[in-house]
């Protein structure tokens, strides 16, 4: 592992594994950490620098684990600590980092603490940890205030006192089954630190936040004033549920903490706010280490755009003396390759068998390819999601029975939901379930012609997907581009990213005609190039530089 100091973060390809979706070694249809741990040397081989773990802690599974019942312990549908614990040193051993996910928004409404709230009275401490509050009207029959669910509905509940009669309200900003917490309270935030120093005491390497910006509410609980149409609004800082100043104070308290361990754990935030100046906020030198770049996530495979995001998100993380932390695909978002295929306007919404807009399977690979060769050159940290690697589209035939996303599920199939994102991996060709285990059982169904996508169909193909991430990764630390500048090239057209990093020149095309691109060795491509050399659509390279 590198040595303590190095601020591993500030360069590092971390791996996200959606361990449900990833390996299943007991056959129940559900990936776990064995499976993880049989892997291990899968991702070694991939050359990435860290993993970043989606939730394996207890949990009721309603969210799929993003809803925790018990924080300092493992769902026993992933394994046991031992079980962690193995995983942490396999990877230590290959000089891998282990970031692990904390949900300190919400918690399960079958944690401890919910279920004594629920017994205790009004204005109780039990109920002080949450955020219940009385309803409007003579009744109480009418909820607090206007505030949303992210999920779909009201983000008001109202609980059945022990006498039958309704009672107060609690707020959850998604699901009913995800009670808010009360981080005005000091006995939350002395929780949580304590939740910190258990994992980190394990030896994880830092902690990615969900839903990091809404942490904090404004405690008088005002209705939430739409901006009109055409105005900025919605979910950004004047939404009185998200982004409040009391937030920092969180984060700072928590970058103390982790600096008196050693090996520079680190902080990630998943803040989905309207600009990178309001992102920024989060990754201040006394804040968090790292946040995700949703800007470039959601920008069109439109080289303007994409010339215009990188701009400005190296200028605003450098400002705050932060790097930028490139992503292109989650397990909340439509799978990059097919995303970027779809019009701009439809690219943040789920796809399913009956949208009126679908992916272009012809220009899936291509773009999905060359999207990666353009990101993986960029200075800063960057984040790939499992099953990238084998160039995985989004999964759009899952029948309304089969899925599982509350999203789907609490707007009655309105919203498609993720679930085309997180089918499991195939890692042979043969089998019922692609070698994601030794029987026919997936918690979501995995689609026949994904035998071509294997992972033991790719590994030895110089042209997959595969060969070309594990090339980019390796050029990328030989180069040391996560350390290194961006320079545009001149004199390109207009359809063309062109830029260079140190001693690599990084070129795209997204335009319909061939372009030929600067002299030089190159040295990764993402598909064939033209029998002149030219550089067609929906393809990118790196050339290493003359001088």
């Amino acid at each position: 592992m590198t040595e303590t100091g190095s601020e591993w973060w500030r360069t590092a390809v971390i791996y996200q594994i959606y361990p449900r979706s990833f390996v299943d070694s007991d056959g129940d249809g559900v990936g776990d950490l064995r499976g993880a741990l049989s892997r291990i040397d899968h991702l070694a081989d991939l050359g990435i620098d860290a993993v970043w773990f989606s939730p394996f802690m207890p949990s009721p599974q309603k969210d799929a684990g993003y809803d925790v019942s018990d924080y300092r312990d493992i769902d026993p549908i992933f394994g046991t600590l031992d079980d962690f614990d193995a995983f942490l040193a396999a990877a230590h051993e290959r000089g891998i980092r282990v970031i692990v996910d904390l949900v300190p928004n919400h918690t399960s409404d079958q944690h401890a603490w919910f279920q004594e709230a629920l017994a205790a009275e009004p204005g109780s401490p039990e109920r002080e940890r949450y955020i219940f509050a009385d309803g409007k009207g003579k009744k109480g029959n009418r909820p607090p205030n206007n505030w949303p669910s992210f999920f779909g509905g009201s983000a008001w509940t109202r609980v059945t006192n022990e006498d039958g009669t309704p009672g107060q309200w609690y707020l959850h900003l998604f699901d009913s089954s995800q009670p808010d917490l009360n981080w005005q309270n000091p006995v939350v935030k002395e929780e949580f630190r304590s939740i910190l120093r258990f994992w980190l005491d394990r030896g994880v390497d830092g902690f990615r936040i969900d839903v990091a910006h809404g942490l904090v509410k404004d405690p008088e609980l005002p209705d939430h004033i739409i901006a009109k149409k055409g105005a900025m609004g919605g979910l950004g800082n004047e939404a009185p549920y998200l982004a409040q100043p009391g937030v920092h104070e969180i984060y700072r308290d928590w970058r103390k903490l982790l600096e008196e361990y050693d090996g520079d754990r680190a902080l990630c935030a998943e803040a989905w706010l309207p600009t990178l100046e309001q992102v920024a906020l989060w990754v201040r030198p006394d804040e968090m280490h790292q946040a995700f770049n949703m800007s470039y996530l959601g920008t069109p495979w439109k080289a303007p755009r994409i010339r215009e995001v990188i701009d400005h998100s190296l200028e605003v993380f450098g400002s705050v003396g932060a790097p930028s932390t490139w992503v292109l695909s989650n397990h909340d978002v439509i799978r990059h390759p097919s995303r970027l295929t779809l019009p701009p306007s439809k690219q943040h919404s789920g796809v399913g068998p009956e949208s009126r807009y679908q992916p272009k399977p012809e220009r899936e690979g291509p773009v999905g390819r060359a999207a990666t060769t353009v990101m993986l050159g960029l200075p800063g940290s960057a984040y790939l999601f499992q099953g990238e690697e084998l160039g995985l589209p989004e999964v759009i035939n899952i029948s309304r029975e089969q899925r599982r996303d509350p999203r789907f599920l609490r707007t009655d199939g309105k919203d498609v939901g993720r679930d085309g994102c997180r089918v499991p991996l195939p890692w042979s060709a043969d089998g019922a379930t692609f070698g994601f285990n030794d029987t026919d059982q997936s918690w979501l169904p995995i689609p026949e012609e994904w035998g071509s996508y294997a992972r033991d169909e790719q590994a030895d193909d110089p042209s997959s997907t595969l060969s070309l991430y594990r090339e980019l990764l390796r050029l990328r630390r030989e180069y040391n581009l996560g350390q290194g500048s961006l320079e545009w090239i001149k004199g390109v057209e207009n359809n063309v990213v062109a830029y260079r990093n140190g001693d690599v020149i990084v070129v795209a095309n997204l335009g319909a005609r061939p372009v030929v691109p600067p002299a030089g060795k190159v040295i990764a491509r993402s598909g064939e190039l033209g029998i002149d050399g030219s550089l067609p659509k929906d393809h990118a390279i790196w050339i290493e530089a003359t001088d």
